[in-house]
């Protein structure tokens, strides 16, 4: 178990972390989202001990390791930049954590085997970390965190350089050598999509702070706060203040969608209202989807899909829509919005009641 208990980094005045707690469990993937400089690699580096917090404390397995140096802690780390000796070959790669801790020549030569197998490395054990693709290389780092037994595995943003046929290989054979491990793994992401796609636990960051908590997909269905759901959306959130009345939403006093039935019971008052862009569609999708008047302000063609951007009142939406939408700028259009999925946010941006939301 590894715990950080109301852990706090100060540099000069500026926190770069603020009052985490968290308790990871071993054998569990955890995922660290949130966007660029939102603490991230900060949070990682106190892990590891290269960093000590300002305030709070780090346990491992119930024993403060607070101010314990990195070296003298079972950690490995993978970086976004993938570190490699380029003058050993992919065997002796893997092998040096194990070298550097005196294993046998058995010990040594099973675990390399092991691990290259786990990581589909086999054929190439014999060459240099030169002679293979990066998704080799990186699998190469990768093994070597493998070997050295490690019961905290940090990875930072590790696929970020690599091209999207690589990634999505990779993103794919995570989640099956995670689960034949017994560490704890902390994989760093910007990216919703691969948050999703590794599942596990997913801890939202912002400004150096954690603001949920949890299995993946609940955190993503049950955003607690207009932060996590913005952090949780890629595209963009689709968000707009409206005036909840009775049974109908209201913008500038005129009514503009009804309100849907989970959110009948909300007392009246004035909202952030929000969904997803995937649960906006040109067609009804349900019997109770919603219909909006909008306009298009532009439509990014990407091959297998469309992003349609829409102007509605003063809101600017982004729509997913799968497939090829050659829609001109100021087309008029109704789309339709989902709204089993729409979500509510009061003042404060807390979440006004849990809200169930499929991927």
């Amino acid at each position: 178990m590894l715990e950080l208990r109301n852990v706090t980094k100060r540099v000069g005045r500026v926190d770069h972390i603020r009052d985490v707690s968290l308790a990871l469990r071993p054998g569990t993937l955890n995922v660290l989202l949130g966007p660029t400089l939102s603490g991230k690699t900060s949070l990682m580096r106190l892990m590891a001990g290269l960093d000590q917090p300002t305030a709070g404390s780090i346990h491992v397995e119930g024993r403060d390791v607070t101010g314990v140096a990195v070296q003298k802690r079972n950690v490995a780390m993978v970086y976004q930049q993938f570190i490699n000796y380029p003058t050993l070959t992919v065997y002796e790669n893997i092998a040096s954590p194990l070298r550097v801790a005196r294993a046998d020549a058995a010990t040594i030569d099973r675990e390399v085997r092991r691990a290259a197998d786990l990581l589909r490395l086999g054929p190439y054990l014999e060459r240099t970390p030169l002679a293979l693709s990066g998704g080799q290389q990186q699998r190469t780092a990768l093994a070597r965190a493998i070997v050295k037994k490690a019961g905290l595995v940090l990875l930072d943003e590790p696929l970020a350089n690599l091209d999207y046929k690589l990634r999505e290989e990779l993103r794919e054979e995570l989640p099956r050598i995670f689960a034949q491990s017994g560490a704890i793994f902390v994989y760093a992401t910007t990216e919703p999509q691969e948050a999703l796609l590794l599942g596990g636990n997913t801890a939202t960051l912002s400004e150096g702070r954690i603001t949920q908590f949890g299995p993946t997909t609940e955190v993503f269905r049950r955003p607690l706060d207009l932060v996590t759901a913005r952090t949780f959306a890629d595209p963009p959130l689709n968000t707009i203040s409206l005036e909840k009345a009775g049974g109908a939403f209201l913008l500038d006093g005129a009514p503009v969608m009804p309100v849907p039935a989970h959110l009948a019971a909300v007392a009246d008052g004035t909202y952030t209202v929000a969904f997803q862009p995937h649960h906006l569609a040109l067609a009804a999708q349900t019997p109770g989807a919603i219909p909006i008047r909008a306009k298009v302000t532009v439509a990014e063609i990407t091959g297998s899909e469309t992003f349609v951007h829409l102007a509605f009142a003063d809101a600017r939406f982004v729509m997913l829509a799968p497939g090829i939408h050659d829609l001109e700028p100021d087309t008029a259009v109704v789309v339709h919005v989902d709204a089993r999925h729409l979500m509510m946010f009061d003042g404060a941006g807390r979440a006004v009641l849990p809200t169930l939301r499929a991927a």
